[in-house]
């Protein structure tokens, strides 16, 4: 049996992560592999110490692999330094935490994707002190919009903005937080689907809706979801974002555009599997347990 490491947050700690977590651990050992469990508190950045800086831990373990179930990149980074091989990579898990990377990302290579412009970067103490570039956004992008934290999970940080003092005020909520602006597609009102991608194929797809007169489809919102088929056009979308961004697996939202033709929403590195087992049935850890074993 090969050992290997699953590392979670040590301050992430509720029954929907766990499952998950507990769900990984499971797959490993059909595939014959001793996955255990340590946190970002207990294997940490240690710098300036003997044997190349290497975790005492994980040398005592030496694991064939670590599984990295967070978003603690500098960890990640300082896993794959010292030698061990991490799935999904840090910069994978980087681009895909930060929305306005992703994008750039993707806009670079030419992935279909909402009209999407980035928020000036501004600092703590002293916020945003004039608002006149509201005007270039508006110009583009017009009403509604979408407006984005560029970071947030299950849709929480994402907002619907019908007009200016709408989207200051918002803005003003938001702060100093990176955030993105992004042009509504209103073709794709309320639904979209989630394609989950392993190595170079989609393994599981679901439809995701909302019939409660929320824009979005999430559905930690309230969504609903069924079984669907992804045309091959979506698959291969899928497959590519995640090739552009140096993932192993993830999951991909598609939105649908005036013609149905697929829209890049947004890509999650550590895309949760437990909703899209409900609706398909189909266990995604167990194919990143078998990509993960032919890669090595």
């Amino acid at each position: 049996m090969k050992n290997a490491v699953l590392i979670i947050n040590e301050f992430l700690n509720n029954n929907k992560f766990n499952e998950i977590h507990q769900w990984l651990v499971d797959a490993g050992k059909r595939y014959d592999i001793n996955l255990m469990i340590y946190t970002n508190a207990q294997i940490m950045v240690s710098l300036g110490q003997s044997n190349d800086n290497k975790n005492p831990i994980l040398e005592k373990i030496k694991p064939e692999f670590v599984l990295f179930w967070d978003k603690d990149i500098r960890l990640a980074a300082h896993l794959e330094i010292t030698g061990y091989r991490v799935f999904n990579s840090s910069n994978g898990i980087n681009v895909c935490d930060d929305k306005s990377l992703t994008h750039m990302l993707l806009q670079n290579a030419g992935i279909p994707m909402p009209k999407t412009i980035i928020a000036p970067m501004t600092y703590d103490g002293i916020g945003y002190t004039n608002y006149d570039f509201i005007t270039q956004v508006t110009d583009n992008l017009g009403f509604p919009m979408i407006l984005k934290e560029c970071f947030g999970s299950f849709g929480k940080q994402v907002y619907f903005i019908k007009n200016k003092e709408e989207l200051i005020g918002k803005m003003k909520e938001i702060g100093t937080k990176p955030m993105l602006f992004q042009e509504f597609i209103k073709s794709s009102f309320a639904r979209d689907i989630r394609l989950n991608v392993v190595g170079d194929k989609v393994v599981a797809s679901m439809y995701r809706y909302s019939d409660t007169g929320d824009f979005r489809a999430n559905i930690t919102n309230g969504g609903k979801m069924k079984k669907y088929t992804p045309t091959k056009e979506q698959e291969e979308i899928a497959v590519r974002c995640c090739k552009i961004l140096g993932l192993d697996f993830a999951g991909v939202d598609i939105m649908f555009g005036e013609r149905e033709e697929p829209i890049i929403c947004e890509v999650n590195s550590n895309a949760h599997f437990k909703n899209i087992y409900d609706c398909t049935g189909v266990n995604v850890a167990d194919f990143m347990m078998e990509y993960i074993i032919d890669n090595l």
